[in-house]
């Protein structure tokens, strides 16, 4: 050993060390950055949100001793939850408690990929919104995955899309009614008049409808050539109805087994091509001309353009309680690039994103 340590001087092997250290570490941070432990390094990190509470005149969702997770008091919301679109949710979550009157009765629940990490996603939540009542329910998407056909935007063959097809299945027994939105929007008013709306004596769900809208254009040729298809609207007046907002009765979707007829429906798809849009057709063959009514402020939809180039549209006419990026574009992706759409400044306020220069006051 001493032969060995008279070929180097002393502080030749002073820098060797010092190297040698350095190169431990670069691998080190390398190994690091590709293993599972490290995912957490690919989340957002978000602002805490201003804490928000009840009105004096906010019911108890607490009766009698009873789980608030199945409070018929409560306003019950259902959204998805995935990477792409967490700070779209995020926004969406803060504007909804931002505009309630009474926000601690609000209990969200979250549908998230079974291979997503769920763990992360309720850290994210929680830290954003300490007092946030909600739960995730994992999604198996298995069984939806070889019934998706194409479409005209690979983002709408993701299988989350089709998770509102199996909220019954997902969300408790003991929840009547939920409210579902997408993760592209927020609302300006207080959801519980949203929730609120009378679905009749029949209506398994309740949406803004737009008869006004070309409903031929939704499905194919081959549908609407076939005798036996082409009937499936004859004894109703179907209008185009957008799904990303809607209020659905739960117990009536179970007593119907309206997951078995929109799974049927894809099937049929899967042998004949019947439709090009994704999700929504097999929603419109099972419920157009069938739902109960909601005005149209509850959903000032295409705000992110068509589904081929995005371009900045305008807000339809009319009063404003929700304003919804369905489209291509988005508003923080726009707003990223630096191209943003007159109307994307509406939803800049509620962005949660925590930046990597920002600083807390």
């Amino acid at each position: 050993m001493s032969n060995l340590a008279l070929i180097f001087p002393p502080n030749h092997l002073h820098r060797h060390h010092h190297l040698l250290l350095l190169l431990f570490f670069l691998i080190s941070a390398s190994i690091a950055a590709t293993s599972p432990a490290s995912t957490t390094t690919n989340y957002q990190r978000f602002k805490e949100a201003p804490q928000f509470y009840n009105s004096p005149t906010c019911p108890s969702i607490d009766i009698n001793g009873t789980d608030e997770m199945c409070s018929p008091q409560a306003v019950h919301v259902a959204m998805t939850l995935d990477a792409a679109y967490l700070r779209g949710s995020m926004a969406a979550i803060f504007s909804i408690l931002q505009h309630s009157s009474c926000p601690q009765n609000i209990i969200f629940h979250f549908v998230a990929s079974a291979t997503a990490d769920h763990h992360n996603l309720r850290y994210t939540i929680s830290r954003s919104f300490p007092s946030l009542k909600f739960q995730i329910y994992p999604y198996d998407s298995s069984s939806v995955s070889g019934l998706i056909s194409t479409s005209i935007r690979s983002a709408l063959d993701c299988p989350l899309n089709y998770a509102r097809n199996y909220l019954a299945n997902l969300i408790p027994q003991c929840i009547r009614r939920v409210v579902y939105l997408d993760s592209d929007l927020v609302l300006v008013d207080d959801i519980a008049k949203l929730a609120a709306t009378p679905l009749g004596d029949n209506s398994v769900l309740a949406a803004p409808e737009y008869c006004n809208a070309n409903f031929t254009s939704y499905f194919t040729p081959t549908f609407w050539s076939n005798p036996t298809l082409s009937l499936t609207f004859a004894d109703r007046k179907a209008c185009y109805f957008n799904t990303g907002v809607m209020v659905i009765d739960l117990k009536r979707w179970r007593e119907g087994d309206y997951t078995k007829k929109i799974i049927e429906w894809m099937e049929l798809q899967k042998r004949i091509r019947i439709y090009e849009l994704g999700s929504l057709p097999p929603f419109l063959l099972v419920f157009a001309g069938r739902i109960a009514p909601v005005d149209h402020r509850w959903n000032q939809h295409g705000l992110g353009g068509d589904n081929y180039r995005g371009l900045c549209r305008d807000l339809h006419p009319g009063p404003v309680s929700l304003l919804h990026w369905s489209g291509k574009g988005k508003p923080w992706v726009r707003l990223d690039a630096n191209r943003p759409c007159p109307l994307d400044v509406l939803w800049a306020p509620y962005d949660l994103l925590q930046t990597p220069f920002a600083f807390e006051s």
